[in-house]
């Protein structure tokens, strides 16, 4: 069993900066990559950066260079760091965890993040 616990969020302007976070706790030694996703009104839910046990990250084109996505092992915390922030960038971010054992995806409950312009 892996829970998941998202902080941070919130409303910044355009160009500015937010730090979410995901704590996750459990069987933590199950999960083999975490996912942050997000999903706008209207839209379908979307993967915007990934980092995998080993630590290879992935993003969207729609955020290379902007966000950066970054773990504690320690404090089993996942970080998304947002820069440069865009009103396309309004939405609810979910972080997503590739549990292994037994297979299934654990999800955080969801953060609003809203980019004023």
């Amino acid at each position: 069993q892996v829970q998941l616990v998202e902080s941070g969020g919130g409303l910044v302007q355009a160009g500015g900066s937010l730090r979410l976070s995901c704590a996750a706790s459990g069987s933590t030694f199950s999960i083999n990559a975490m996912d942050w996703y997000r999903q706008a009104p209207g839209k379908q839910r979307e993967l915007v950066a990934a980092i995998s046990r080993g630590g290879a990250t992935s993003y969207a084109d729609s955020v290379k260079g902007r966000f950066t996505v970054s773990r504690d092992n320690s404090k089993n915390i996942v970080y998304l760091q947002m820069n440069s922030l865009k009103p396309e960038d309004t939405a609810v971010y979910y972080c997503n965890a590739r549990v292994t054992i037994p297979p299934y995806n654990a999800w955080g409950q969801g953060i609003q993040v809203t980019v004023s312009s």
